[in-house]
């Protein structure tokens, strides 16, 4: 499902904020730059106010951040990564340095959790976390997440 969804541009190797306010302000300036008409506030909102609801920061230095948005047409998965790693609540207490961003409509219910479940699923495999950080630029990254997701679905 990620395959279908993830576009090489929808990919920032090299995050450069320190904290979690800032790391979703990156990202959302990342996707209101190269999605057009969104609302970047919305979108900001939306990730912010699901992230008071409880940390999406999943462990193993994974995050999720997630929201719905009204008026919006398309699923938009986009990943960000960290070198250094960011504080950003996590379950087990360790800085993020893989971050994916999902936005769905806002009545794209079963969508919404059929992505995190995807994403979720291949994020369980270190293998795979250790080849996204040692992974060069944006075009390597998306190579490693098409053909993980896709031997995925093919198991």
């Amino acid at each position: 499902m990620l395959a279908e969804l993830l576009r090489e541009n929808y990919i920032l190797a090299d995050l450069k904020a320190r904290d979690k306010g800032a790391v979703l302000e990156e990202m959302v300036e990342a996707i209101s730059s190269r999605v057009s008409g969104i609302d970047r506030a919305a979108v900001l909102a939306s990730l912010q106010s699901r992230e008071k609801l409880g940390s999406t920061g999943i462990g193993h230095g994974v995050a999720v951040p997630h929201g719905k948005l009204k008026g919006l047409s398309e699923i938009i998965v986009f990943f960000a990564r960290s070198s250094k790693g960011v504080e950003f609540d996590s379950m087990d207490k360790m800085p993020v340095h893989l971050f994916f961003v999902i936005i769905v409509p806002e009545h794209a219910i079963a969508a919404h959790l059929k992505i995190l479940a995807s994403i979720s699923h291949l994020l369980k495999n270190q293998e795979f976390r250790v080849k996204l950080m040692r992974s060069g630029k944006e075009s390597e990254i998306y190579r490693a997440m098409v053909d993980a997701d896709r031997h995925s679905a093919a198991i």
